[in-house]
C-alpha cells in the first residue's frame, strides 16, 4: 500500500519516499509459509481484485529480479534471517482504494488473502 499524499509531498521536498510506504497497517500479510511446504516459487499467477474487479494480474515469472537474485543482493547490505520479509514490486494496475473496499490477493500455489480497507 502507498499513501500517495505522503509520497508526493516527500518527492516535492526531495526527501525519501519511505514515509508513503511505512504507515500503520500498510502491509497486510498472511501467515508465513515455509519454502519447505511450497517449494521455491518462480512462476504462478499473482493477482489482486478490488470489490471483485481484477486490478492487477501477472505471473511471478515476470519479475525483473528473481527471488534468489534479490536475496543475494540484499544480503550484501543487510543481515537477512529466516522470517524476514523482502518487499518487491507488483504487476501493473496500481490504483486508489477507498474505505470499505474489499481487496482480494492471490498467489498461485501459495494462497489467498482478503483485506477490507478501514
Amino acid at each position: 500500500m502507498t499513501r500517495r499524499d505522503l509520497q508526493g509531498e516527500a518527492k516535492k521536498l526531495g526527501r525519501p519516499w519511505e514515509v508513503g510506504k511505512s504507515f500503520e497497517k500498510s502491509a497486510p500479510m498472511t501467515e508465513l509459509v515455509p519454502a519447505s511446504e511450497t517449494g521455491h516459487l518462480d512462476q504462478g499467477r499473482i493477482c489482486l481484485k478490488v470489490n471483485g474487479e481484477t486490478k492487477q494480474d501477472g505471473d511471478l515469472n515476470q519479475m525483473i529480479w528473481k527471488v534468489p537474485e534479490m536475496i543475494a543482493y540484499l544480503s550484501r547490505l543487510y543481515d537477512i534471517a529466516g522470517g524476514d520479509l523482502i518487499m518487491s514490486g507488483t504487476p501493473a494496475g496500481v490504483g486508489p482504494v477507498q474505505r470499505g473496499d474489499k481487496i482480494e490477493c492471490e498467489i498461485e500455489n501459495l494462497g489467498t488473502m482478503t483485506v477490507e480497507v478501514i
